[in-house]
């Protein structure tokens, strides 16, 4: 069981708790419970996985789709997915898949090499409205034929001209560009899932529902139930069915965190990555909380459209304005590293420029922050602002329901206020208005968070870029675009991180973005929960999730590493405490199977 003082502040949140929530996260629908129970956070955006960016969206996606690759739950590295073998060029520059065939989509059809032709070319058509089209550039032809469109949106270009071909339904080839090191990475992207085109040509936006959506992923769409739940169920046709352990995994859309913690620590979810700020102290030590580092970075965008903030010296002032460490110390407090570049902490390979005295301080935060302080006074000054300017107009502080990120949010604009006389005022949105407030640049400053979608520094940079549509800020730079195709064209590693560098030193020198700091991952699950090891991206693969037996359990309490903290480790409450299930039965898992590599020994197979 929790401590008692845990126990005593859970039970005072369990009390605040609004009714009405907790009776839909709590199975107030009378649906029968699932084999496993995640929260998910906000209510998803969309299935559509050429449209999908946020983190609750790929999470469903990726189950309910597959790609030609897998990523290893742990390493990340590329795995066969629908293709079971691909062949690649000496030059680096010609991709032929072989598909597997036993690949099938979830009514029974095969999935063929013209399903992600035709996916593919519906990505690169600028009215699918998809922000992640740019994935594709790298592809020979694919920028080019994205977009030249005439005034109708047609592509002035044939498809034809793209390094895309299907010369065999088993068959997919792709020529690239130039070589893409992560090419293989990218194919398991969210924005590269196959989508079955009949459906989408017999039941156009409502091929999204329940009863039309037709998946070739681990798991098939049985129930959405908008800002309630999403139930998935195990597909009876995916190719590696016999190794899904799970028959049901519920995804409840519940955004309060002390909500989460509560539905957690009573045993109905298993799995959260939304804590309470207030209560990590306590929750530091056990052994279900493991702060791991994660590819991912938390910024504000700046709508560089708008006046002020259109000048370059006005960004720069706001963003050196920010007292970083505070942030990490009194509200994040689960190790985040303040920030002050886009690439996260941790980049392999590659160390990325900063800005300002205090991102170099961690010595004397206080002392750097007092420096960054007189020099963003003195570029407000310049830029006309201050005691002997023009006032400064009233600001905006976009943000979506969280408190984490509302809390941070009061934090900043409270500093702009006193420390540089900035009138600043918090927008909340709920999380579809705030993403669309983005995409029209109808805001002032937002909060954004951007995690890697492969372990590059590109995958950070390209956002950037002018055309791509997760830019968000108006601003582009043609020697930035230049200095990244470069960097793309370059075999020699050393060269091309020179170039990457010079590249994230020009963003930091124009901030169209405000970096805060360096993500960890917050989850808290199930220590029964297998399949899901830590990663830097803190992806969740569903496909690889089962429940250990007693005896793995046992070792891997064993042979966990010390807790990154120093502290002991507590143990969590047991499965008699309804924490999670008990084990499931059976034996083992074969030995290629992924999960057999996750912890000392395999986990339950499945029983035939």
């Amino acid at each position: 069981m929790p401590p008692p003082a845990l126990r005593r502040a859970l039970l005072l949140c369990l009390a605040a708790a609004p009714a009405a929530l907790w009776a839909l996260a709590l199975g107030g629908s009378r649906l029968p419970p699932a084999d496993l129970t995640l929260i998910n956070g906000a209510e998803v955006q969309s299935l559509d996985p050429a449209l999908v960016t946020g983190i609750p969206e790929g999470r469903v996606v990726r189950a309910l789709f597959e790609g030609l690759t897998l990523k290893d739950p742990q390493t990340l590295a590329p795995l066969p997915g629908v293709a079971q073998s691909w062949e690649i060029s000496a030059d680096g520059l010609e991709y032929r898949f072989r598909l597997r065939p036993d690949a099938r989509w979830s009514n029974g059809d095969p999935v063929t090499s013209g399903d992600f032709l035709a996916s593919w070319r519906r990505l690169l058509d600028p009215r699918t409205g998809a922000e992640y089209a740019y994935q594709l550039w790298c592809v020979a032809g694919a920028r080019a034929f994205s977009q030249d469109r005439d005034d109708s949106g047609a592509a002035r270009r044939p498809f034809e001209s793209v390094g895309l071909s299907a010369p065999q339904p088993d068959r997919f080839e792709v020529r690239l560009e130039t070589p893409t090191p992560h090419f293989l990475e990218l194919c398991a992207s969210s924005a590269l899932l196959p989508v079955h085109g009949p459906s989408l040509a017999a039941h156009g936006p409502a091929w999204l529902r329940a009863e039309h959506l037709v998946g070739n992923g681990p798991y098939r769409l049985e129930l959405r139930r908008l800002n309630e739940r999403i139930r998935l169920r195990k597909s009876p046709t995916y190719w590696d069915r016999d190794r899904i352990a799970l028959e049901s995994i519920d995804l409840l859309a519940v955004e309060s965190y002390l909500t989460n913690l509560n539905l957690y620590l009573q045993g109905d979810a298993h799995w959260i990555n939304y804590l309470p700020n207030g209560l990590i102290p306590r929750l530091l030590p056990r052994e279900d909380f493991d702060p791991a580092p994660y590819f991912a970075t938390y910024f504000y965008r700046v709508n560089t459209t708008r006046p002020p903030f259109d000048d370059a010296r006005v960004r720069r002032a706001l963003a050196l304005a920010i007292d970083r460490h505070a942030i990490t110390a009194a509200i994040t407090k689960s190790g985040q590293r303040p920030w002050g570049s886009l690439t996260p902490f941790g980049m392999p390979g590659y160390e990325p420029p900063s800005f300002g005295a205090q991102a170099l301080s961690d010595a004397d935060p206080a002392r750097g922050f007092a420096e960054d302080l007189r020099a963003a006074r003195a570029l407000l000054e310049a830029a006309g602002y201050g005691p002997r300017g023009r006032p400064f107009p009233p600001l905006e502080i976009l943000y979506n329901t969280s408190e984490t990120h509302r809390d941070i949010a009061e934090v900043i604009a409270d500093g702009w206020r006193r420390h540089l006389g900035v009138p600043a005022q918090l927008l909340n949105q709920e999380w579809k208005v705030y993403l669309a407030s983005q995409g029209n640049l109808d805001y002032d400053v937002a909060r954004a968070i951007w995690i890697g979608d492969y372990l590059d520094p590109l995958s950070f940079l390209e956002l950037f870029r002018e055309g791509s549509r997760n830019n968000k800020t108006g601003w582009s730079d043609p020697h930035y675009d230049r200095l990244l195709a470069e960097a793309g064209r370059q075999a020699e590693p050393e060269r091309r991180r020179a170039l990457l560098f010079e590249a994230e030193a020009l963003l930091l020198e124009q901030l169209p973005i405000l970096p805060i700091y360096s993500y960890v991952s917050q989850n808290l699950f199930s220590p029964r929960l297998g399949g899901a090891p830590p990663n830097l991206l803190d992806e969740l693969h569903l496909r690889w999730l089962y429940w250990r037996s007693d005896e793995e359990l046992e070792l891997w309490r064993e042979r966990r590493p010390p807790h990154p903290s120093g502290q002991e480790r507590v143990a969590a409450s047991g499965p008699a405490a309804g924490l999670y299930p008990p084990a499931a039965p059976g034996g083992r898992f074969a030995p290629d199977d992924p999960r057999a590599r996750l912890s000392p020994f395999a986990g339950p197979e499945i029983p035939r």
